[in-house]
């Protein structure tokens, strides 16, 4: 396909998802760097292998899987130009979404009154690592809210139809994006001892 043609709108659109798609790549090279890091680190002699994750961060990834639910229920319900429906998913998104960062602060007290700090005599190599890894996720968490309020912001001003989606399309891919990295990074703080 060639990429100069169609409509104005057609290109204004292209260009949109491939800037989404490059930052997403770079978030990714970002992330890449601070397992690869984990990793080589986990080979020292005082790497502390045997502290588990706190519960809370468990919780926080069930809730981010459903957000992402909701999150695409809502682009289903906009596709059908069911704007009350599609409103009603996106507020239950962000619910969602805050419900994740307050589950991950938790986590962060599970980890203190266990002894672990970020820094400091009481902190391991690993948990130094499982707090700055989890806090950066955090980060882009909430700009996928404040992302997230513009599009619900959008869609109260009517607008999203099921002929145009775009921004709630790049709002939906970023926070799949974001779910898809934390399950990963849970998943890879959890094995990799």
């Amino acid at each position: 396909m060639d990429l100069t043609q169609g409509t104005k709108k057609e290109k204004n659109e292209r260009a949109k998802k491939m800037m989404l798609w490059f930052g997403i790549v770079s978030l990714i090279m970002g992330f890449a760097g601070w397992t690869s890091a984990y990793i080589v680190s986990s080979s020292r002699e005082d790497w502390a292998d045997n502290v588990a994750l706190p519960s809370s961060f468990l919780a926080s990834t069930i809730v981010i899987i459903i957000s992402s639910f909701t999150y695409w229920l809502a682009k289903k319900a906009i596709a059908n130009d069911s704007h009350k429906q599609c409103a009603n998913w996106l507020l239950l998104t962000l619910g969602l979404g805050i419900a994740f960062v307050i589950l991950q602060f938790n986590g962060f007290s599970q980890m203190i009154a266990d002894g672990y700090y970020f820094t400091g005599p009481t902190s391991s190599i690993k948990m130094s690592y499982v707090f700055l890894i989890a806090a950066v996720h955090i980060v882009h968490v909430v700009a996928g809210l404040i992302s997230l309020l513009v599009v619900i912001s959008n869609h109260f001003k009517k607008k999203y139809s099921s002929k145009e989606m775009l921004g709630l399309e790049l709002g939906a891919t970023f926070w799949h994006f974001l779910d898809i990295l934390w399950v990963y990074l849970i998943l890879f703080m959890y094995f990799v001892k």
